[in-house]
């Protein structure tokens, strides 16, 4: 079966053959794209069946920004939107990264997005997404948190040491009251791409076995968490899939015992 880098990069094979990223990387390595494609495109996908195309894609995104892969980023973002991402889909990733990536890191993938969408003749800015107010984002913010993560959450904002009790709060209220409530992706999607986001970037330990526990609370299981560090490996490589792995187990081993 011949693969394309743009049809692996893509994940729907939505761009032509003649592509001009997909034939330098043939022209000057063919042998990597080979074997990226072969191991990414059709062993990598068969091992992952519950991991579907738009969420390929979604994960993808993510943790392209989190391993700061603006280039790969951009071709993989053309392939999904030729797949029928939406674009107000693709802006929300970048809004979701950036509290746990940092705007630097999100500000190169938006310039990109924006790029991309302006070229495709999307007029910018999309229709406003956001649910909160000022007035009304630390609540609705901490409400989620604790619906997703239990009472400890309002428990760790009311017994932190005066000092950092401002840290939870940003956390209730710009994290999840500005980011989280915000329409385009559902609260399944968001704590799936946090997750991905977080095992691509690495040194997240125990933040990544929090929200391995927060993607149990709204559905996303044990199988699903394996398969979608399964999928990314190919992007972010063993080191950064086999801790995600380890952290899985620990929250949520096989065997149902912690």
């Amino acid at each position: 079966m011949r693969h394309t880098l743009i049809a692996l990069l893509a994940l729907a094979a939505a761009l032509p053959a003649s592509a001009p990223a997909e034939a330098a990387l043939a022209r000057t390595d063919p042998e990597l794209a080979e074997i990226f494609g072969y191991f990414a495109f059709d062993e990598i996908v068969a091992q992952t069946p519950l991991i579907d195309p738009r969420t390929r894609a979604r994960i993808t995104l993510a943790a392209l920004v989190a391993t700061g892969s603006p280039a790969t980023f951009r071709e993989t973002l053309v392939g999904a939107l030729e797949a029928g991402m939406p674009p107000e889909e693709a802006k929300e990733i970048l809004y979701q990264a950036v509290p746990y990536l940092g705007f630097g890191k999100a500000r190169e993938c938006l310039d990109v997005t924006n790029d991309v969408l302006r070229a495709r003749g999307v007029a910018l800015p999309l229709a406003r997404q956001g649910t909160t107010t000022r007035a009304t984002r630390f609540e609705r913010g901490l409400a989620i948190q604790v619906e997703t993560f239990g009472e400890g959450m309002r428990e760790a904002l009311t017994k932190a040491p005066e000092d950092l009790r401002h840290i939870r709060r940003n956390l209730a209220a710009n994290c999840f009251g500005d980011v989280y409530t915000r329409r385009g992706l559902d609260m399944k999607t968001r704590e799936l791409l946090t997750f991905a986001m977080l095992v691509s970037l690495g040194g997240c330990d125990a933040q990544v076995r929090g929200h391995i526990a927060g993607n149990l609370a709204v559905g996303n299981g044990r199988a699903t968490l394996i398969q979608t560090a399964t999928a990314l490996l190919p992007y972010i490589g063993y080191p950064r899939t086999l801790n995600a792995l380890s952290a899985i187990d620990a929250v949520a081993p096989a065997d149902g015992k912690k």
